[in-house]
């Protein structure tokens, strides 16, 4: 037993389990399989009766065990066929072959074995990929693994002989892997090697993995690698070995609890816009972080947030190629806060030399990039004072909160209640609203927790959880589907799931589950949340909204066709495409919410489109995440909002808000027509007046991506708000072409109000105002060129 498998051990023994359903950074459990007998799983056990409600095969089977199709699992076998078989099986989407679509999600299942592979695992569009939790099983490639087929033990998006990977890496959506142990030791060091090959972008994840590579020297083994693509959200990864631990570019994503042992490099990032990175352990490595990308004539890297971390026995930190004259000139922007360094020689280094020494201490707040303050911009490097960090929002050790999505590992199969079995159908058609309802109230009432199988269940009336509810979809292939006139009227707004009413305490779970509408919905508020959490927070993870797009929508390319040629006005615009009012709305009453890998999607294209090439779409909903919350206290980690009409996010009187690199896009349509309509405006949820024209021709009628009015102690470490299209056209986002596509797309007001507002690391695509205060615009695109983003290090009101 080597001295990783010592450690990893010792730890489960000490915690008795792998896998922990919540982890800490302090309480750090390292996911690895032990000897002897694993206790089962209730995913395994569960009877299995979802279904794909929109695909004509009624055979298709959307839970595989991989046992089922011939995988032995038993570290002699070869395995390789039987997995692949078990992901392929049904006529799915396959890279190269097929863009996406939602009509073949899968639930592909390992139960505790050893999984011996010869060549990569090829990931097909809309699969998760799940091992049993209570012991993970292991990929053991073969010492003459094959990487011809591909990259990785599993690779997400294999290259194509175009030379282009099998699915466009910005609209790989819905996918997750999890509990698993990657296993490349037979793999001879001077081998390129990969665990993971992720070209991924939202509503994807990776948790509860662990990465044994070889770390003998000369090691070329990689435990993920990405290198395209807009995510996302990793969490609860260990890397053992290996040249890189990750290595990783992408737009941007946000990862936490992520732990290295005696890797050369513990993270290479190849190119971001932004990356946040929470609760990073990092040990015995030669270098933590390499963000050097480019160097200093072409720095590839757009921001780095670190934060809550320790780096120990590694003799560089952070290699940085920033400097005063490196160019573009915002690019390379890092913020560091609550650092801990023990026994590491340069904290940070540059291209001529040491930038921060190192030692044995905690860096409470440290930044080199553009920092704007309420008297003037100025570029700087150096210590601050740290974020004023609301106890609202932290744990006992003075960390940001964090909690890994619950897994139910320990919890027996009698303790489930499937909706199939209350009496719900889910297949698209039959109207359920009374059948979750009922199965909701019964579950909270005899404390199981509500597993809502694969399917479509479609609502006519306000779907209402209780406190104290548990409910877990089937990975993704779980839909509310709102449809009718109940949710149609754009002037008495009414939501499709109702967490708590008006004065409700406790705290519930929901994870891995999508809320959608059907057809028009103009009066559909697909998420309120009232309920107030005052103890242990209230969870969402995996939970999104998906607006249009998709088959059973009846939003799709066929209704809802663009028209960039033609001036949209009130009264030619397709009314049928008004899908949802706003998408999710945390009352003045609710309180206590942890998000986690949350995406607020409105389609801009056909995920199901017959043509096969994503075709652009025009949907309306008119909001996105409106918080009220009087007391806040709310954690956004990995969080996204894309293409609502008035707004992205917008947070008014309120208060104790963490933002892990949120991320917007403007719809693609605007400012044809612009964000006056189609929805009228609604004073009483603060909705913005848009002014009819913008500075130097370009349109202020869009969208905000972030509105913050009459707030405090809203922390945002990594923010990333696009406008990439002008009435879908991209020539204003066009690097290097000096247009733009909206005035303005982040905005603070209320004047005193709104104080102990903490941006770090603000991303901008196409606006010409990367900020504004009171309708006084403060930063300019035109000084924080970056990477394609514009870059901002610091912005604080006070």
């Amino acid at each position: 037993m080597d001295k990783a498998e010592r450690d990893t051990a010792a730890l489960c023994a000490v915690h008795r389990m792998c896998g922990r359903q919540e982890t800490r950074f302090h309480r750090r459990s390292i996911p690895f399989p032990t000897s002897g007998s694993c206790a089962s799983y209730w995913l395994e056990n569960i009877e299995h009766q979802g279904i794909a409600s929109f695909n004509n095969d009624s055979t298709y089977k959307v839970f595989r065990n991989v046992k089922d199709y011939g995988a032995k699992g038993d570290g002699r076998s070869d395995d390789t066929a039987a997995i692949q078989r078990t992901i392929s099986s049904g006529n799915r989407c396959a890279p190269g072959v097929c863009e996406s679509s939602t009509r073949t999600p899968a639930v592909v299942y390992f139960p505790a074995g050893t999984y011996v592979i010869s060549s990569p695992i090829i990931d097909y569009y809309y699969t998760m990929i799940i091992g049993n939790p209570n012991c993970l099983p292991t990929l053991l490639a073969t010492s003459n693994f094959s990487i011809t087929a591909g990259l990785g033990l599993i690779d997400g998006s294999p290259y194509q002989s175009t030379g282009r990977t099998g699915f466009g890496p910005t609209n790989t959506f819905f996918r997750q892997i999890r509990n698993f142990v990657f296993d490349m030791t037979r793999i001879p060091a001077n081998v390129s090697a990969t665990g993971i090959h992720w070209p991924t972008a939202q509503a994807t994840s990776l948790q509860n993995l662990v990465f044994k590579m070889s770390a003998a020297n000369g090691s070329q083994h990689q435990g993920i690698f990405i290198e395209e693509g807009s995510g996302g959200f990793m969490t609860d990864l260990t890397f053992y070995g290996g040249n890189y631990g990750m290595n990783v570019g992408n737009q941007q994503f946000t990862t936490r609890n992520l732990t290295f042992y005696d890797s050369v490099t513990a993270i290479n990032q190849l190119w971001d816009w932004g990356w946040t990175y929470k609760s990073v352990s990092i040990n015995n490595c030669k270098v933590g972080f390499n963000v050097s990308a480019g160097g200093i004539s072409a720095v590839n890297v757009g921001s780095i947030t670190l934060i809550d971390s320790v780096i120990k026995d590694t003799p560089v930190g952070l290699i940085t190629s920033r400097t005063r004259d490196s160019e573009p000139a915002a690019a390379g922007s890092l913020y560091l806060e609550n650092v801990r360094l023990d026994n590491v020689r340069t904290a940070i280094s540059g291209p001529n030399g040491t930038v921060l020494p190192g030692g044995s201490a905690t860096i409470n707040a440290w930044t080199d990039g553009h920092r704007y303050t309420p008297t003037g911009p100025i570029e700087a490097r150096g210590s601050i004072d740290a974020s004023k960090r609301p106890a609202t929002l932290l744990d006992a050790e003075g960390r940001y909160y964090e909690r890994s999505k619950p897994q139910y590992e320990s919890v027996p199969l009698e303790q489930f209640l499937s909706v199939r079995d209350a009496g719900a159908k889910g297949d698209g058609t039959t109207d359920d609203t009374e059948a979750l309802n009922a199965a909701l109230l019964q579950a909270a009432k005899t404390g199981k927790i509500l597993f809502v199988n694969a399917g479509y269940y479609k609502v006519t009336r306000t779907i209402y959880i209780p406190p104290g509810s548990k409910i877990v979809g089937e990975a993704l292939s779980s839909v509310i589907l709102s449809s009718g006139s109940f949710f149609n009227d754009i002037n008495l707004p009414q939501p499709v799931v109702k967490v708590g009413i008006q004065g409700e305490q406790g705290s519930i779970e929901w994870s891995d589950m999508i809320i959608s509408t059907q057809g028009q919905q103009a009066g559909a508020i697909l998420v309120e949340w009232n309920l107030a959490s005052y103890g242990t927070p209230s969870g969402m993870w995996d939970v999104h909204t998906r607006i249009g797009g998709f088959a059973g929508s009846n939003l799709q390319v066929e209704q809802c066709p663009t028209t960039p040629d033609v001036t949209v006005t009130p009264e030619n615009l397709e009314e049928s495409c008004i899908a949802t009012y706003m998408s999710m709305h945390v009352t003045k009453f609710g309180t206590g919410l942890y998000m986690e890998n949350t995406w607020l999607w409105t389609a801009d294209h056909d995920l199901d489109d017959a043509r096969n090439n994503n075709t652009r779409i025009t949907v309306y909903t008119g909001r996105g995440l409106y918080i009220e919350s009087i007391r806040g206290v709310l954690w956004l980690y990995g969080t996204g909002v894309e293409h609502h009409v008035k707004y992205e996010y917008q947070f008014a009187d309120t208060r104790d808000i963490f933002m892990g690199q949120v991320q917007t896009e403007t719809a693609y349509y605007q400012p044809n027509p612009d964000a006056t309509i189609p929805f009228p405006n609604d004073v009483a949820r603060n909705d913005p007046v848009f002014a009819p024209s913008g500075r130097n021709g370009t349109n202020s009628a869009n969208g905000w991506g972030l509105r913050i009015i009459r707030s405090s102690n809203v922390l945002g470490y990594g923010v990333g708000l696009y406008s990439f299209f002008d009435n879908y056209s991209t020539k204003c986002s066009d690097l290097g072409s000096g247009a733009v596509c909206q005035a303005r797309i982040f905005s603070v007001e209320g004047n005193e109000h709104s104080h102990d507002i903490s941006i770090y690391n603000l991303n901008t695509v196409g606006a010409t105002s990367m900020i504004t205060r009171d309708g006084v615009d403060l930063a300019s695109q035109a000084d924080n060129n970056s990477t394609y983003v514009d870059t901002i290090n610091i912005f604080r009101t006070n």
